[in-house]
């Protein structure tokens, strides 16, 4: 049940499981030549499937929401709302999400962190919401996701 909360809760943010895939696979496609997206959306469904995962990203999403509706205390209200730079806790929660996939996992997160590809940017970008938590948690999901691969991927073991 908390799966389909999980899937809904991200959707109804604007984020579909195809999407963070997407991410995936441009990150594992230079060491898996045969990859096929399916697999990747296998792959985030596998992460989503997990409590861990599940909890975090209710929180996250809590947070966001709240802050969107001024109903968080100061200062958390006017730190969330400037999304400033030196918060650090999003980023904290989403390396609870890869620290389930090993160190691969922590440097993909930083990659995408860095770089923002496809949703990650869309989310951090917007200025109508608040995703302070949300971009850095689909940038963990896509991080572990993408370590479940390279984990998985036999022919991958000599990049690892």
């Amino acid at each position: 049940m908390t799966y389909e909360l999980a899937e809904a809760q991200l959707r109804r943010r604007g984020v579909s499981l195809e999407s963070i895939a997407s991410i995936v696979y441009q990150l594992q496609l230079p060491y898996h030549p045969g990859l096929k997206e399916e697999e990747c959306l296998t792959s985030v469904k596998s992460v989503l499937s997990k409590r861990e995962v599940q909890y975090t990203l209710f929180t996250g999403i809590a947070l966001d929401e709240l802050a969107e509706k001024g109903q968080l205390p100061e200062p958390l209200q006017a730190i969330l709302e400037a999304d400033e730079p030196l918060y650090g806790v999003d980023e904290t929660m989403a390396l609870g999400i890869t620290s389930l996939f090993g160190m691969i996992g922590l440097t993909s997160l930083g990659y995408l962190d860095k770089v923002k590809p496809g949703i990650i940017g869309i989310l951090n970008d917007q200025t109508t919401n608040i995703h302070v938590f949300l971009d850095d948690l689909v940038a963990g999901i896509a991080a572990a996701a993408s370590a479940r691969i390279a984990h998985n991927n036999e022919s991958a073991k000599e990049y690892l």
